[in-house]
């Protein structure tokens, strides 16, 4: 049960161990692009490709969607950003349960955006953990998890390193599951944080922060939907930035460089209104504005 790019990793990883997927449930075709013409989501297509049914309900709530998925009498659902709420009768279920992948050290980062808001938040290092789900929100014990530095990582390239990590553990969980060999941890009642979705006034740039808080702030949006600012009227994503040493008034650019509230940021990658991402010197040529809004 999973719909974005994030779980396609898992999926393949369950095939490729040799279990039997007799379905995949994956959010409904959506209008995409500029043409707003329906697409299947990433999990789909796989699934669709491997040869898998695939199952596309609105909701889980109604008693048919419930008994259907009764019907199918499995050992256990992987669930992996489904991002439909499953009712007690669909995680009650499978024989075994219904186990997911969340992209965090639980309890910290319960809820949609773990991966961003790790980042956002400047965290040392997350990871991934395989949890039994109950009705809570990310509430179940743990069966498996691995930690992540984070370093200088942006959220494209933590999210794909974790779906790839993430696949391997959960791969793991279930061969534990079969041979009777593993221990679930309850999650622990202090350090409970949310990460709630991205709205789009936290994208924008307050110029009046710090260098580190900004710089947290670019990469755990870049590449989407990517922290923003203006300049002469124009809109600008920020996605690569480097802290240096440096005071000006904040907002200020400099030689590429642009002044915080505290220390500065060196401009490495942007993108303008209408534009592809490029470095910020090619972005910056012919268009060189002395400040940031």
């Amino acid at each position: 049960m999973g719909t974005p790019d994030f779980a396609v990793p898992t999926l393949a990883e369950l095939i490729a161990q040799g279990h039997d997927v007799p379905c995949v449930y994956s959010q409904p075709p959506r209008p995409k692009g500029r043409g707003y013409e329906t697409e299947a989501s990433p999990v789909h297509k796989f699934a669709a490709s491997a040869g898998i049914d695939v199952r596309t309900p609105p909701s889980l709530k109604g008693a048919e969607a419930q008994a259907e998925f009764a019907a199918l009498n499995l050992d256990a659902a992987v669930v992996v950003a489904y991002g439909l709420l499953l009712p007690k009768p669909v995680l009650d279920a499978p024989r075994l349960g219904c186990f997911n992948l969340h992209a965090s050290l639980l309890p910290r980062w319960r809820g949609a955006a773990p991966i961003q808001r790790a980042i956002m938040a400047g965290d040392d290092e997350t990871g991934a953990m395989v949890m039994r789900m109950e009705e809570g929100l990310d509430t179940g014990p743990v069966l498996l998890g691995e930690r992540v530095a984070v370093g200088r990582k942006t959220y494209g390239e933590l999210h794909d390193a974790l779906s790839r990590l993430g696949a391997a553990l959960m791969a793991r969980a279930l061969s534990a599951l079969e041979r009777g060999g593993i221990v679930e941890q309850p999650q622990p009642e202090e350090g409970v944080t949310y990460a709630k979705k991205i709205s789009k006034d936290e994208a924008r740039i307050d110029w009046t922060k710090s260098a580190r808080e900004i710089d947290c702030l670019i990469r755990g949006l870049s590449p989407f939907p990517g922290a923003w600012t203006s300049a002469n009227g124009e809109r600008l994503k920020l996605l690569d930035c480097e802290p240096v040493s440096g005071h000006g008034a904040p907002g200020t650019v400099q030689g590429g460089v642009v002044f915080c509230g505290d220390g500065a940021l060196r401009l490495k990658r942007l993108q303008r209104a209408g534009k592809a991402a490029m470095a910020a010197r090619d972005a910056l040529r012919g268009f060189a504005p002395a400040r940031f809004d």
